[in-house]
């Protein structure tokens, strides 16, 4: 079932080899967008220029697909005595950002509230109004920097500016690539170490990364009146925490990427799976094996992520791995079943796939699914039942890539075994 060594590393080597020119093209579209944020600045000290991109550009690096990059606008204000309040009654999960009287400063971007709290009216932070002054300074800015011709001709295109979105993007010139950059205002404040319920802090990760990555509770806009919280750079920063622990774990992600892009997507190139989501899997892939057992080659390196997968897309529910209650599949136009039968495939006959193509995805015909596979992927996920090692080494197992010879491992790995197999014949 396993391919060789040799066509694994061989389809590495080749997305390897580009990263250095992806570095190169995401620096000469920033330094664009730098020098822009830098006449906004210049006009409006409120927007600060954030000039530690390492994580944008890691990030820029490991991907095969052609995403947007988030760039975030800091804005100087007291943030920390700022009030956060939940959006009423049907925004879930967004929230007011209430200015009390001590925060001055910002008066043009802010608004009433909707009620009182104790004597005078509240003020909130308009996301839409910080949103509107941004839009007018960038506009500005390009305008500024083509006069003094410090923009060539087709360095960038602002004709995305005219929507009505919730970031400003501009499509920027890197070499021969183009890059969209999605810019963002975003308020930063110190929070309370983050606590995962029912999960050991820092399992599989560095010690003191998750409290690192956490330290800061970012807030983006969500609508004209709401923000909401972001967790893009606290997830990559526990990515780059991970690519300091030994193993393959990010050319396993890479690899990962490359074959979604290629293969894994409808014959249109639409509706596949993100780096986000791919991102995520990695996350929860490293808590749920944290030993060095586990990553130890490229290949199983590649499993650990795909049974985690796997199993997601059988329950339709990829948890966020900071905010597990969220389910990052919800409301994408993903085709599950579809998506799952690939995955499957490329599990089954990784040969098939390891290579590099142009045009329609790699055929899965002939390729027949494992029921027993199946039948594992469709146990009940009901209170995260069956979201633990043991359950994926069973997986593992399955597919003939286990190779673990820690005693205890093997032995909770037998005994959940024992009880899935006597559920699985009542369920079919």
């Amino acid at each position: 079932m396993a391919a060789g060594g040799s066509r694994w590393h061989s389809c590495l080597g080749v997305i390897v080899s580009r990263q250095g020119q992806r570095v190169q093209q995401f620096q000469q579209a920033e330094d664009i967008l730098l020098t822009l944020l830098e006449h906004v600045h210049g006009t409006e000290p409120r927007f600060l220029v954030d000039y530690c991109r390492n994580l944008e550009s890691f990030e820029f690096m490991l991907r095969a697909s052609e995403d947007t990059v988030r760039v975030e606008v800091p804005l100087r204000l007291d943030s920390d005595a700022l009030r956060v309040w939940p959006c009423q009654p049907r925004d879930l999960g967004t929230c007011h950002l209430e200015v009390p009287s001590v925060v001055t400063g910002v008066e043009d971007w802010t608004s009433a509230g909707d009620m009182e709290r104790g004597s005078g009216t509240v003020r909130h932070l308009a996301p839409g109004k910080v949103l509107q002054h941004l839009k007018e300074l960038l506009v500005s800015a390009i305008v500024h920097c083509q006069r003094r011709f410090l923009l060539q001709p087709g360095d960038l295109s602002a004709e995305n500016l005219k929507e009505d979105a919730m970031e400003l993007s501009l499509l920027v010139r890197g070499g021969w690539k183009t890059v969209r950059f999605d810019i963002v205002p975003v308020v930063r404040r110190q929070q309370e170490p983050l606590r995962l319920q029912g999960r050991q802090r820092d399992r599989g990760f560095p010690e003191g990364s998750l409290q690192k990555a956490t330290a800061e509770a970012h807030f983006i806009p969500a609508s004209p009146r709401c923000w909401r919280s972001s967790a893009h750079l606290p997830v990559l920063k526990l990515l780059w925490a991970v690519d300091t622990l030994q193993g393959p774990r990010l050319d396993s992600l890479c690899l990962l990427e490359q074959l979604s892009s290629q293969d894994w997507r409808e014959e249109d190139g639409s509706a596949g799976l993100s780096f986000d989501h791919l991102k995520t899997v990695l996350l929860w892939s490293t808590e749920l094996f944290p030993s060095p057992e586990d990553w130890q080659d490229l290949e199983g390196s590649v499993y650990r992520l795909l049974v985690v997968l796997l199993r997601c897309l059988a329950t339709r529910r990829l948890p966020h791995f900071l905010r597990p209650e969220e389910n990052l599949f919800h409301g994408e136009p993903l085709d599950l079943a579809s998506l799952q039968q690939k995955v499957e495939a490329f599990a089954q006959d990784p040969p098939r796939f390891l290579r590099f193509h142009f045009g329609l995805p790699a055929s899965t015909k002939g390729l027949q699914a494992d029921p027993e596979l199946r039948a594992l992927l469709r146990l009940p996920a009901k209170d995260g039942a069956y979201w633990d090692t043991a359950y994926f080494d069973i997986l593992l197992s399955q597919l003939q890539v286990y190779g673990i010879q820690d005693d205890a491992r093997r032995s909770a790995m037998s005994q959940l075994l024992a009880k899935v197999q006597r559920e699985i014949p009542t369920r079919s």
